[in-house]
């Protein structure tokens, strides 16, 4: 399994200094996820203790991909980056939600490091991979979304179409119950020195709670 992922030049154009990590490898999908929240309720609780809402957009991460947001012609409060609106749920008393060990480990990390996270099966992921921008009445169907207005918004293309956003994901490439190939990309606006240490967390975890096998991890 190997994934040849480039930035658009226009993406480093208007805000140099993204950058994408990247992780791959097999994996096991199960909905019995009782093990991994033990882990995960202790740091949605310090989390909830330490944050009021206004220090979300504070928090460097964030900042940075809000900042390019702009710089791309999106609008960051209605567009909402993932990992920001899993913050303010946390912040308001509604955690995280419980979908499968995979999803859940992926929103663990996204929260604890600010950065937004997509995550795919591979198996219906087609070619080559680029970030780039949304263009005008470009079709994209978001996870709990429906159609989602791309245009401007950062988003994952394969040879077929878009597929990822830091915003939100589409239903074509999600993890199934039957996934066995996952591929998650952390979108890393400001460079920060969280991706490296935040891709090694997402693997071990994979590893210890979705008997994670045969990855490969990459920077571009």
């Amino acid at each position: 399994m190997q994934f040849k992922i480039q930035i658009n030049p226009t993406i480093k154009s208007k805000y140099p200094t993204t950058r994408l990590g990247g992780l791959a490898g097999q994996i096991k999908v199960s909905s019995e996820t009782s093990a991994l929240w033990e882990v995960i309720d202790p740091a949605i609780a310090k989390l909830q203790a330490q944050l009021k809402t206004e220090d979300i957009a504070k928090i460097e991460t964030i900042q940075h991909a809000r900042k390019a947001y702009k710089s791309f012609g999106k609008d960051p409060a209605r567009y909402r980056l993932s990992a920001e609106a899993l913050l303010r749920r946390i912040v308001k008393g509604k955690g995280i939600y419980k979908i499968n060990n995979i999803v859940d480990l992926l929103n663990l990390v996204s929260v604890k490091s600010g950065i937004s996270i997509g995550g795919y099966d591979t198996a219906y992921i087609n070619g080559e991979i680029t970030l780039g921008l949304g263009e005008k009445n470009e079709p994209y169907e978001g996870i709990g979304r429906g159609d989602l207005n791309i245009e401007f918004l950062p988003v994952l293309r394969d040879q077929t179409s878009a597929f990822g956003s830091p915003t939100s994901d589409s239903k074509r490439t999600m993890a199934r119950d039957t996934t066995t190939h996952f591929m998650m990309v952390f979108f890393d606006f400001g460079s920060s020195e969280k991706l490296e240490q935040t891709v090694l967390e997402a693997k071990q975890l994979m590893e210890q709670f979705a008997s994670g096998s045969g990855f490969e991890q990459w920077i571009v």
